[in-house]
């Protein structure tokens, strides 16, 4: 009695550790790229990038405004030799001993004219903002892409699960038949032995296929920032095929969305501004200020009346770096050859993109092909199949025959499954090369 009771306590103690150790979900394609785009952390450190570089924009938005300063000082002096005689004149002048001075000063200045340099790095700035802002689309499309290659493995083993499964039921019907037909000694021992064999090697290739959904559904649980044993329970992605247009709209489609290529054209417009702004180097600069002075020599911190001055100035300032005419000529030709590399890259990177979207869309043709070869030969296996089971019945067929047809005819659905899957992948495979997978 004590030893039942135990056991419960023990029981009431571990269940609720273990329904906590695993979940299950239900998860379609569309949730599981929400959830892995809310959760990406790849994707917070783009966003991070972004506010980078927008702070470095208020950064500069900064440098427009006036700069103002203000100091204020005390100054203490002892005299030991406070008689000090000109020249030969015999007249002197009599300096205290010690004096203390206040000496203040304020000033604003404003750059009125700087050659337009503060105005390109404002521009300069602002385009590095939409490049880290393509960086970031071009990291969600690439999570995206992730989640559905994942989201369609895992669709992938669950069919193939289903597949042996039923194949299982079949082997186990032939093992019963068989027995029969051993029994009735229509059949030698060594058919059913075969039979046998054949359900030990499709149990072995579940087992395999199981191990697999394991690794995949966790490799899906961390990408989409699941608990890493929550039990993945997907749905049929819609593998329904979907008809493609013609290639060269494919091309023009990633010509106006791929990340890649806007990046490439923004780089080339912050090169420009680059430019720019060294040749204002060559330019004068025009600036204004005011100046504030205080000077109290009466050694009180506050003077009598008219012990103290308060002069103010105003004034504008004129300055050219004549040099910068023949120093700054390499500087520029410099930025022209960096500019000139940013184009040539655009040019590679088109034609590698025109490659990656033929190679897809001809990929895509061919799963679509596959299928159709894959159907007719279910067809034709499931034919074969009948023929054999009816001629094994009639002891007209062999057991290694009967068990070849029954092969052929599962490993055909498991290929059309397979295809069908790896037919939609393909299909956003396509739609990832034109920088627009979900459209």
């Amino acid at each position: 009695m004590i030893s039942r009771l135990i056991k419960l306590v023990l029981l009431v103690l571990i269940l609720p550790s273990v329904l906590m150790a695993q979940s299950n979900k239900d998860l379609t394609i569309n949730q599981a790229i929400e959830l892995g785009i809310a959760n990406s952390k790849n994707l917070k450190l783009s966003q991070n990038k972004i506010d980078v570089a927008l702070a470095k924009l208020e950064v500069v938005n900064d440098n427009v405004l006036p700069k103002a300063n203000a100091s204020f000082m005390y100054n203490h002096a002892e005299i030991p030799t406070n008689t000090f005689s000109l020249g030969n004149s015999s007249s002197t002048i009599n300096l205290p001993r010690r004096a203390d001075a206040f000496v203040g000063t304020a000033s604003v200045q404003e750059l009125v004219y700087g050659g337009g340099k503060l105005k390109y790095a404002k521009e300069s700035t602002k385009l590095l903002a939409d490049v880290a802002r393509l960086d970031a689309d071009k990291s969600k499309e690439e999570i995206t892409y992730a989640i559905i290659s994942t989201y369609y493995s895992l669709y992938k083993m669950m069919q193939s699960k289903k597949v042996v499964a039923q194949n299982q039921e079949s082997i186990m019907a032939q093992i019963k038949q068989a027995q029969r037909f051993f029994e009735q000694g229509i059949v030698t021992k060594n058919d059913v032995l075969r039979f046998q064999l054949q359900q030990a090697n499709v149990s072995l290739t579940e087992l395999e296929i199981e191990s697999n959904i394991k690794i995949i559904n966790y490799n899906l649980d961390i990408l989409l920032g699941l608990p890493d044993a929550t039990v993945l329970n997907i749905s049929d992605p819609d593998v329904n095929l979907k008809t493609v247009g013609t290639l060269y709209n494919y091309i023009d489609l990633a010509m106006a969305n791929r990340q890649e290529l806007k990046q490439l054209d923004v780089q080339n417009k912050v090169a420009d501004f680059d430019l720019k702004s060294i040749k204002a180097n060559t330019l004068p600069t025009v600036g204004v200020g005011a100046n504030l002075y205080y000077i109290n020599p009466s050694g009180s911190f506050t003077p009598p009346s008219n012990s103290y001055l308060l002069p103010v100035t105003i004034g504008a300032t004129v300055s050219w770096n004549i040099g910068s005419l023949w120093t700054n000529k390499n500087k520029i030709s410099e930025a022209k050859v960096q500019q000139n590399s940013i184009s040539i890259q655009k040019d590679i990177l088109t034609d590698q993109v025109k490659t990656d979207i033929n190679r897809n869309y001809q990929n895509y043709q061919v799963a679509l092909s596959k299928i159709k070869v894959l159907e007719t030969s279910i067809d034709q296996a499931t034919e074969n199949d009948k023929l054999l089971a009816s001629k094994y019945k009639n002891n007209v067929a062999s057991v290694t025959d009967r068990i070849d047809a029954e092969t052929l005819l599962y490993q055909a659905k498991i290929n059309l499954e397979i295809s069908k899957a790896d037919a939609g992948l393909a299909y956003f495979t396509l739609l990832k090369s034109t920088g627009k997978i979900i459209q």
